[in-house]
C-alpha cells in the first residue's frame, strides 16, 4: 500500500473536530472494529463501526451532554475500560470543551477517591459492571434535572484543557497531568509525518491491547488512526494464549506492545504460523534487550522502541525507526530537529550517562508538553527547572548521538559507589525458569550503603524447607546474566508484588515491604557469596 496522507491539515483546534474531519471524508470506512473475544469480554456487538456511525453516536451524546449543561470548566470520569462507548463520551465532551479523567477499573477504594476528590470531576461514567462500586463513592454536582448553564459561545481552542491523566504513583499520589488539545493534536501529526520504519500506509489497521487510561493507547494510538483514516483495533488486555488469533483474524498492520508482551508471546512454543500475519512494525517501549532480536526473527517484523511520557507527549518523543536501530541495546533513537536534549550527571553537569533533560526546539520549550500538573505548580516548575523538563529518567548517549535507557533515576540502588538500576535486575531475574515476577529494592546494608533485595513471586509454591535451595540456584542465575555486585544480597518469597492501578510496580510501597521483611526476619541473606570474581 501507498504511503498515508493525514486525512486534515490539522488545522482543528480539538480531537473532537479532527474526528469530524475525518469522518466527513470517509464516513465508510471503519473507525473501530471489535474482535469477537473482545465483544464477549464486554457483552458488546462483535464487527466494524464505520467513522459515519461513530460520529452519528458521537453527535447523539454530544446533544444530551449540552442539553445537562456540560461544557467548559467541567471534567467527567470515564470509567469505561477500553470500550467504544469510551471514544464516543470523550469526543462528545471534548466537543463541548469539558475535560475527561480516565478512570481505571482496576483502581482500589482509596485511589478512587484520591482521583475523584483531586479531579473535581462533576460527573462520572461508568460501563454497567462499574456504576454501583462508582456510586457508592461520588455524588454528581451536576445533574441532568437541573437548569443548563447558557451554552458556551465559542469553540473549544487549542490550549483548552482535553484531558486529565494521572502519573503511576509509583513511588506517591498519582500527579495529575492536565493535557491541552494541542497536546492530543501534536501527537497525531507526529504520527503521520513518521517517514521510516513506521510510516503510515492508507487503510493501515492499529491493534493495541493497552488501556485508554494510559497516553500510549489513548493518545498515540487513537489520534494515529484518527489523523489518517485508518481503523483502531482496540482489545480489552493483553491475552498471550490468544495474541496471535487476534493479530491474524483483525488484518492487523501495526501493534502497540509494552516490555513485558514479547517476552510472554516468545515463551510459547514455536508455532509454523509465527510469521503469518499482516504486522509491518510494533511501537512501545521496554523489551528485553536480550530478547529483540529473537523475537524479530521469529516474527518477522519489528519492535521500535521508543520513548516519552505522559508530560512530554509528542514535544519530546524519541524513536528508533531508522538503521542503525541498535537491537538489543537498549537504544531508543537519535532525537529529531524537534527535540532538544541534554544529559547531566549528579551535579547538573553534561555528561555522556546520567538523567535525560528534554524540551521542544522553537521559540516554545514547552510546545507538545503537558500544560501543568493539577494543584501542584511547585513541581510543575521544579520538572521545568533551569528551561529543561527534568524526566528523571537514567539514559547514556553514544558518539553518533543515539539514546539508551538505563533505569529511572529513582529506582537506584547504590551500593559501594555503584549505581545498579532496579529495572536491569529485575529483567535479568524473570528469566530464571521458577520466577513468576519479581521487583527489585534498595536494603540498608552497614558496609556497603544499600544492598540489592529482591522480592521474588515463584510460579509454583516455595516450601519453607526449599527456599534456601531456590534462592542459591536464583543467586548462581543472576550471576550469570550480572556484575557480581548486581545480583541481589537478599531474596524474599512473597505471594504478591505491590502494583499501582496501571499493574506497575508501587516503588513506594516496595520500599516500605522490602523493610518490613527484613525487620521481620523474613528474607534470605546471599550477602557473602556475592564475590568478585576472580581475574
Amino acid at each position: 500500500m501507498p504511503p498515508c496522507h493525514p486525512s486534515s491539515s490539522f488545522s482543528e483546534t480539538n480531537p473532537a473536530a479532527l474526528f469530524a474531519a475525518t469522518a466527513a471524508r470517509h464516513p465508510g470506512r471503519a473507525f473501530l472494529h471489535v474482535l469477537e473475544a473482545t465483544a464477549r469480554v464486554y457483552d458488546i456487538p462483535a464487527g466494524p463501526l464505520t467513522y459515519a456511525d461513530a460520529a452519528a453516536a458521537v453527535a447523539a451524546l454530544r446533544a444530551r451532554y449540552a442539553r445537562a449543561g456540560y461544557g467548559p470548566g467541567h471534567r467527567v470520569g470515564l470509567m469505561l475500560e477500553n470500550r467504544p462507548d469510551f471514544f464516543m463520551h470523550w469526543f462528545a465532551l471534548n466537543g463541548l470543551g469539558a475535560g475527561v479523567v480516565p478512570l481505571s477499573a482496576e483502581l482500589r477504594p482509596a485511589e478512587c477517591d484520591y482521583l475523584i476528590t483531586h479531579s473535581g470531576i462533576v460527573l462520572a461514567v461508568a460501563a454497567p459492571a462499574h456504576r454501583d462500586r462508582l456510586a457508592a463513592r461520588f455524588t454528581p454536582s451536576i445533574t441532568p434535572d437541573e437548569a443548563p448553564p447558557p451554552a458556551p459561545a465559542a469553540a473549544p481552542f487549542a490550549h483548552d484543557e482535553c484531558a486529565l491523566l494521572y502519573t503511576s504513583g509509583t513511588t506517591g499520589p498519582p500527579k495529575g497531568c492536565m493535557l491541552s488539545n494541542a497536546y492530543f493534536l501534536r501527537i497525531a501529526a507526529w504520527y503521520a509525518s513518521l517517514d521510516g520504519l513506521a510510516a503510515l500506509r492508507d487503510g493501515d489497521r492499529l491493534l493495541t491491547p493497552l488501556p485508554l487510561t494510559h497516553m500510549n493507547a489513548m493518545a498515540y494510538s487513537t489520534m494515529a488512526m484518527i489523523a489518517t483514516g485508518g481503523t483502531l483495533i482496540q482489545l480489552d488486555r493483553f491475552h498471550p494464549a490468544t495474541w496471535w488469533d487476534d493479530v491474524r483474524h483483525s488484518g492487523a498492520t501495526i501493534v502497540h506492545y509494552l516490555g513485558v508482551m514479547p517476552a510472554m508471546l516468545l515463551a510459547a512454543p514455536p508455532d509454523p504460523r509465527d510469521r503469518t500475519h499482516a504486522i509491518r512494525f510494533g511501537f512501545g517501549a521496554g523489551v528485553d534487550p536480550t530478547q529483540h532480536a529473537t523475537f524479530e526473527t521469529r516474527f518477522g517484523f519489528p519492535l521500535l522502541e521508543a520513548w516519552a511520557m505522559t508530560e512530554t507527549g509528542a514535544g519530546a518523543v524519541v524513536i528508533a525507526d531508522r538503521a542503525p536501530r541498535g537491537v538489543g541495546t537498549g537504544c531508543f533513537g537519535r532525537p529529531a530537529p524537534s527535540v532538544q536534549t541534554r544529559i547531566v550527571d549528579e551535579s547538573g553537569e553534561p555528561a555522556k550517562s546520567g538523567e535525560l533533560l528534554v524540551r521542544a526546539a522553537g521559540p516554545d520549550p514547552r510546545a507538545g508538553f503537558f500544560s501543568a500538573y493539577l494543584h501542584d505548580s511547585v513541581a510543575t516548575e521544579a520538572a521545568w527547572a533551569d528551561g529543561w523538563f527534568h524526566t528523571g529518567d537514567l539514559v547514556r548517549a553514544d558518539a553518533t548521538g543515539a539514546l539508551y535507557f538505563i533505569d529511572r533515576k529513582k529506582n537506584l540502588i547504590r551500593r559501594s559507589g555503584e549505581n545498579i538500576g532496579a529495572v536491569e535486575v529485575e529483567i535479568a531475574l524473570r528469566r530464571h525458569h521458577a520466577i513468576a515476577d519479581v521487583a527489585v529494592a534498595a536494603a540498608p546494608d552497614p558496609l556497603r550503603g544499600e544492598e540489592v533485595l529482591a522480592c521474588i513471586v515463584a510460579k509454583a509454591p516455595v516450601a519453607p524447607d526449599a527456599q534456601a535451595a531456590l534462592a542459591d540456584d536464583i543467586l548462581r542465575h543472576a550471576l550469570t546474566e550480572l556484575s557480581y555486585f548486581k545480583a541481589p544480597g537478599w531474596i524474599a518469597f512473597v505471594d504478591a508484588l505491590p502494583l499501582t492501578a496501571s499493574r506497575k510496580i508501587a516503588r513506594g510501597e516496595m520500599k516500605a515491604l522490602a523493610s518490613h521483611l527484613l525487620a521481620e526476619g523474613a528474607c534470605l541473606d546471599l550477602r557473602a557469596r556475592k564475590r568478585r570474581p576472580r581475574p
